[in-house]
């Protein structure tokens, strides 16, 4: 989606006036100007009733007055009409000289202290609209902590780095320009300390967050999208008791970790979050969740909640009813077993119509295919997905490659160690667990007197298992649904998936190298503060047809500067001139789509004598 540039011109426009049966001619030289409400029109002055001659020849006209009154030189002789009409407007006063013009040396004009400007000027502009400025004061935080906070949060959002790396990025952006305060002595045990003041105030800043997104962009907030994910630390971490080693998501096991809950509404913003033990099991979170999720909204029962089969145990979709809520979620492996002969039955199908992603539309998509089945309590969806069969056979294979391998691997230390049988039983079990998605078919045996181990294929439990790649099973508490719509509804998990993405990269919420709880848990509340940013942004390009990322934007914007120009003047003076570049035309598209200003600041103009030089004699 482009955005018209609207140029800025001099024109002649004719006015008629009609008094006692008689009209009256007067010609306006009417310039046209941009304001921070859009385009408008001034008239420079009036020319009277001096006909400026032929109509096709008056644009013409207009644009030699115009440079004549910027003191541009023309190589051509002036029209007498243009002299006289610049010679009237001087002599009335109508457009008086300009009082900042001034004689300089050309040929020692420089350009210095060139910082980034595009990304930072939009990221403030966001943190404005969404009112985190108001709120941080709301909540007690002092003005110099604002700032900070502020400070801290567009660092994740433009170039993510650590608290001792910060003082040095801000010196390197317009930072200082765009929110007029001189950063330059920043320094991290500012920062350490500001991350202390933020952490008792998450709880009152997201809730109030929340409360100020769904109405300015009028969000449903009916639904909420709950998912896990975990974050890795560099270090021991011996000062904070929630770091612990647990399934990690980052393919770390060899580092503490703590686990991240995020809910999300529809339309993917957030609506609270929860740093939770790094050992802490997915369905044990669902109870301090939920609680969390009526403290920080305020709404109590009447949601739909949606999660993923980690959290689909009856404890869990008891947990949501006794809180009046609904549920959405995918069945367990074990769960799905019982409905084999409805997913193997070829009557009741249909496909789900998928639209192309409009950031990939030559991509094709994976064909899905749904069946409806009620009961009395539930309503069940059964599906089946060419994708989903692709990444399952993918997945069994790999697991099954690993298992064998590993049978091999115990079987000869078996052979040479001749270990107790209770030993072997427990490596039984322990490969079990690790392979659960193809242990099952594997039937495995020790005899203890000859100290023989074998395995053997159950065939019929592995045909089994092949004809439900493809297929899982979602189950709700909402008949009122059409099979399509609780498919749909069960998708949009996906947003939770690109939220911990996004939190991750470009975000870089890990590793994590705070070593006290709350300084950890304050990291994370920032990364979800840059979050909230980022998905509004996004959100604004997605409302006008545009499908693009924070991480494209960033890129484009990072050539619109704000520089300062040395003017060396004829008296013996420096002109310093502090002003952002014109914006190109990628950054006007943006700052268009976004509905903020294309000046990035007001210039700063600052007189300096000329030094002197000295010689040595």
């Amino acid at each position: 989606m482009a955005i018209s540039d609207i140029e800025i011109e001099v024109f002649i426009r004719k006015t008629t006036k009609r008094y006692k049966q008689r009209t009256y001619t007067n010609y306006l030289l009417v310039e046209t100007v941009r304001t921070p409400q859009g385009p408008r029109q001034r008239v420079v002055c009036s020319l009277g009733d001096l006909s400026p001659g032929p109509r096709r020849k008056w644009q013409s006209l207009a644009s030699q007055v115009e440079a004549v009154l910027q003191g541009q030189a023309s190589l051509e002789p002036l029209d007498p009409w243009v002299d006289g009409i610049v010679g009237r407007i001087r002599s009335s006063g109508a457009l008086s000289e300009p009082e900042d013009l001034v004689s300089v040396h050309t040929d020692r004009v420089s350009v210095e202290e060139a910082r980034e400007a595009g990304s930072v000027h939009v990221g403030h502009q966001i943190w404005q609209r969404l009112g985190l400025e108001e709120i941080l004061r709301e909540v007690g935080l002092s003005a110099p902590a604002r700032l900070l906070s502020e400070v801290m949060v567009l660092n994740r959002l433009i170039a993510p780095s650590s608290e001792h790396a910060m003082p040095g990025w801000v010196k390197r952006t317009a930072l200082s320009d765009v929110l007029r305060f001189d950063l330059s002595e920043l320094d991290d045990d500012v920062l350490y300390r500001n991350l202390d003041r933020l952490h008792p105030n998450r709880q009152g800043i997201e809730r109030a967050l929340a409360q100020r997104e769904e109405s300015l962009f009028n969000l449903d907030s009916t639904y909420c999208l709950y998912d896990l994910t975990s974050t890795y630390f560099e270090g021991q971490c011996l000062a904070n008791p929630k770091a612990q080693r647990g399934y990690s998501r980052d393919h770390r096991p060899d580092c503490k970790q703590v686990v991240v809950g995020l809910v999300l509404d529809r339309d993917g913003f957030p609506k609270a979050h929860e740093v939770f033990e790094g050992n802490r099991q997915d369905r044990a979170t669902v109870e301090d969740m939920l609680s969390l999720l009526e403290t920080r909204t305020g709404r109590r029962g009447g949601a739909t909640v949606i999660v993923d089969r980690g959290m689909a145990q009856e404890e869990n979709l008891a947990q949501i009813r006794a809180r009046g809520h609904h549920y959405l979620v995918a069945s367990r492996q074990s769960e799905r077993q019982a409905w084999m002969d409805e997913i193997e039955e070829e009557e009741g199908w249909h496909e789900i119509f998928r639209q192309p992603s409009p950031r990939n539309p030559g991509q094709k998509k994976s064909r899905v295919w749904i069946k409806r089945v009620e009961t009395e309590e539930r309503l069940y969806i059964l599906c089946r997905s060419e994708g989903r069969k692709a990444k399952d056979e993918a997945i069994r294979l790999k697991q099954e490659k690993r298992l064998l391998a590993d049978l091999e691997r115990l079987r000869q230390r078996v052979e040479t160690r001749r270990p107790p049988a209770e030993r072997v039983y427990e490596a039984f079990g322990r490969l079990k667990e690790r392979y659960p998605r193809v242990a099952r078919y594997w039937k495995m045996e020790y005899e203890a007197e000859t100290s023989k181990l074998s395995w053997t294929e159950d065939r019929d439990k592995k045909q089994r298992a092949l004809r439900l790649d493809g297929a899982y099973l979602l189950k709700t508490d909402r008949k009122d649904l059409s099979d399509e719509e609780a498919w749909r509804l069960y998708m949009l998990l996906t947003r939770v998936e690109d939220a911990f993405r996004d939190m991750k990269s470009p975000l870089s919420e890990r590793p994590i190298f705070h070593q006290l709880q709350r300084r950890v848990e304050a990291h994370i509340f920032l990364c979800v503060l840059a979050y909230h940013l980022l998905v509004t942004i996004e959100k604004s390009f997605l409302d006008q047809g545009v499908h693009t990322s924070w991480a494209t934007l960033r890129q484009q914007l990072a050539t619109h500067q704000v520089v300062t120009t040395v003017l060396p003047t004829s008296d013996g003076q420096l002109l310093k001139i502090r002003q952002a570049t014109t914006p190109e035309a990628q950054h006007k598209e943006i700052y268009g789509i976004l509905n903020i200003p294309h000046q990035v600041i007001d210039p700063v103009k600052t007189w300096l004598p000329t030094p002197r030089v000295l010689h040595a004699v």
